[in-house]
């Protein structure tokens, strides 16, 4: 079945909003989410310097060296540790440059 690109674009925003909504609940782990909003600027229809988005852009461009996500399974677990307190200082970081725009693109999307 083809979808028309309101309906992608309207999919994409729901997505934003569902990852944004598990950042601030904590279900979705901070830089993960950053990183995933970081590619999801170009699929929801607004300009690629939108405020809320690019904040994201920032925060995944600047943890791009950490272990994050699916990249993990790749890191031995030496590293793992070693990276960890690094990590966790990161999120400490994401959250304040970047806490207020979750919210926002939560209040914009929210199905």
């Amino acid at each position: 079945m083809k979808i028309s690109n309101e309906e992608y674009v309207e999919k994409k925003r729901q997505r934003a909003a569902e990852v944004a909504r598990g950042m601030i609940d904590g279900s979705v782990h901070y830089l993960e989410g950053a990183i995933e909003l970081s590619a999801l600027r170009f699929e929801v229809g607004l300009s690629e310097d939108d405020k809320d988005f690019l904040a994201f852009t920032i925060v995944s461009s600047e943890v791009d060296n950490l272990p994050i996500g699916a990249p993990r399974q790749y890191w031995s677990q030496e590293a793992l540790d070693r990276h960890e307190p690094e990590v966790q200082k990161s999120i400490i970081w994401a959250k304040k440059v970047s806490f207020t725009e979750c919210k926002s693109i939560v209040r914009r999307f929210n199905p």
